[in-house]
């Protein structure tokens, strides 16, 4: 056998990763306070970003069948290149027909060597403390799997106080929901039983039992006391002996062990408690039936690129180095500029098809939710399901029954042994009900 040396040439296609379109790629995950924070950074570093004022026209569609608004064709060109993109790295754990994405963590896999050292290791063993929200939201993903009762946990959590109860009144919200009581209370029973303890309380008496029911504490004596706070606050020790059937030292123990629980569970988080959630789109019934659907203009940070700054010290400029700065500048600017018009286009677009098929789930409630899937709004949208999958992170929209994470519309479905039309498991155990 001869060995010889050959040179062959092989045309082949692959996409290129271009800083602008792994930046694109970004803009589109950010949450609407990540992209301001990135539109400050760059209006800091480029001279030729300036901030506009949001009072110009919104991105808004009538009818959540309509066509969103044509881009130019730069834009046209970066929205190409954002749907050539395979579906890897952070959106692997996206699959087609996960069950129901409640809640707003996203977490990618990265597959890098460098962990394989122990400086790094050492760097990895130090966790960020996550807020309230992602510590209950954590927990909701492994302990509440029914899409329904999900969407009430994480309704619920967005009604926590900076001490971490609930209000007292929750009607109004059980209604929007469209929740009956008994689940409802069902979905609080199971929130309470959340780390840490004595969370999602709605009065100090609850919190406490809660705590105390986990250390097995609650007898009657125990409950007896937490029915008289009052006492316990103005020491009426006799009282509080005749009513618990316990003499002074035993009282005395039982009222140690009430001041070591913690009557504020949530402030163990102190900063991160219950931060607010803003939506990025608006959804209100129209007059003649459907739904208006439009952007909140709060959440899209208006930038200009400044042509008449630009024209002005690009005829100033006299060395070459000046001249390609400014004229990369520029570029960049311009590039932004079309990358939040595109990232707000492509929102709209993608969150109005969702509310067009899930349009009985606001109509009627949760028993509504039909089965859906990623690629069902991808091919709907004439997007991939990568882009759709971005979009719909970190994307809250306002409804009529309160408000939720895009993502939350995604429910898988149960096929019907008769043939008949698939129904989501939701609502079928809405049905069973």
């Amino acid at each position: 056998m001869s060995i010889s040396q050959r040179l062959d040439l092989r045309q082949t296609q692959t996409l290129v990763m271009t800083p602008q379109l792994q930046q694109a790629i970004k803009l589109l995950q950010m949450s609407g306070q990540e992209l301001s924070d990135y539109v400050d950074s760059e209006i800091e570093q480029n001279p030729l970003l300036e901030r506009g004022n949001n009072d110009g026209e919104a991105f808004e569609q009538e009818d959540s069948a309509a066509p969103a608004e044509k881009t130019d064709s730069a834009a046209e060109a970066l929205n190409g290149d954002l749907e050539a993109l395979p579906q890897t790295g952070g959106d692997s754990d996206w699959p087609e027909d996960d069950k129901a994405f409640g809640g707003d963590h996203f977490h990618e896999s990265h597959n890098n060597s460098f962990h394989d050292h122990d400086d790094f290791e050492a760097i990895n063993a130090v966790a960020e403390k996550p807020s309230l929200r992602e510590h209950l939201m954590e927990q909701i993903q492994v302990d509440i799997t029914q899409p329904g009762e999900r969407m009430i946990a994480v309704a619920l959590i967005e009604m926590l106080d900076d001490a971490g109860y609930l209000p007292i009144d929750l009607e109004l919200m059980r209604t929007q929901l469209g929740a009956t009581g008994d689940q409802f209370e069902a979905v609080i029973g199971k929130l309470q039983h959340f780390d840490p303890p004595g969370i999602f309380a709605r009065s100090l008496k609850e919190c406490l039992s809660i705590q105390l029911r986990e250390r097995n504490r609650l007898d009657p004596a125990m409950q007896i006391l937490l029915n008289h706070l009052d006492l316990v606050a103005r020491r009426e020790k006799q009282a509080l002996m005749r009513l618990c059937l316990v003499d002074a030292e035993d009282l005395a123990d039982m009222i140690d062990e009430i001041r070591n629980l913690n009557p504020k569970p949530a402030m163990i988080f102190v900063s991160d408690v219950a931060a607010p959630i803003v939506p990025d789109v608006f959804i209100r019934p129209q007059a003649g039936g459907g739904w208006h659907i439009e952007l909140n203009t709060d959440t899209l940070p208006r930038v200009l690129a400044n042509e008449r700054y630009y024209t002005r010290i690009q005829g100033s400029a006299h060395s070459k180095s000046d001249k390609e700065y400014i004229s990369n500048r520029w570029q960049q600017a311009n590039w932004l500029v079309k990358a939040l018009q595109q990232r707000a286009t492509t929102i709209l677009k993608v969150a109005s098809e969702i509310v067009r098929q899930q349009d009985q789930f606001f109509v009627h409630g949760v028993q509504h939710l039909r089965p859906l899937i990623l690629r069902d709004i991808a091919q709907a949208v004439e997007m991939h399901e990568s882009t759709v999958s971005r979009v719909t992170q970190n994307k809250y929209i306002a409804t009529p029954r309160g408000m939720f994470e895009l993502k939350y519309f995604f429910t898988t479905a149960l096929t019907r042994t008769d043939g008949g039309e698939t129904v989501s498991s939701e609502a079928a155990r809405e049905r069973i009900r």
